[in-house]
């Protein structure tokens, strides 16, 4: 049976889609469908500082996208959790401006009460959808 979806998974994320049976994106025709990333170092710390966390946030979803062939460029859409909403959204707006362009994407930031799976330091997380080029 052929599916509809096909799962991205960037190389040092396939435990990830092993263990907890989670696509860090999925591709729909030309469409890209990335899970929630973290702003999160390679060794599963938070930073301090909440701009280095959303930076590292775009970084990691900058490895997704490529993974299945898009880059940041590409998303059209953006969805993002915060655990202080209020606080975090000009800081967010200020490192969004500065990874992405125009046409800016749509945009949706909701307030939440915990994230990242319960990781201990995490303020943020982003999801978002991009269009493959060509």
């Amino acid at each position: 049976m052929r599916r509809a979806h096909v799962p991205v998974v960037p190389p040092g994320q396939e435990q990830t889609y092993a263990e907890w049976h989670l696509a860090p994106a999925v591709r729909v025709g030309d469409a890209v469908y990335c899970s929630g990333v973290l702003g999160t170092r390679p060794d599963g710390s938070v930073p301090e500082d909440l701009a280095d966390e959303i930076d590292l946030a775009f970084d990691n979803l900058a490895v997704v996208l490529a993974a299945a062939g898009a880059e940041l460029a590409d998303v059209f859409d953006l969805l993002t959790f915060h655990l202080d909403l209020a606080a975090q959204v000009p800081t967010f707006m200020r490192v969004r401006d500065r990874r992405l362009a125009e046409p800016w994407p749509a945009w949706t930031a909701i307030g939440a009460a915990q994230l990242g799976g319960g990781l201990p330091g995490v303020r943020l997380e982003v999801k978002a959808t991009a269009h493959l080029p060509g």
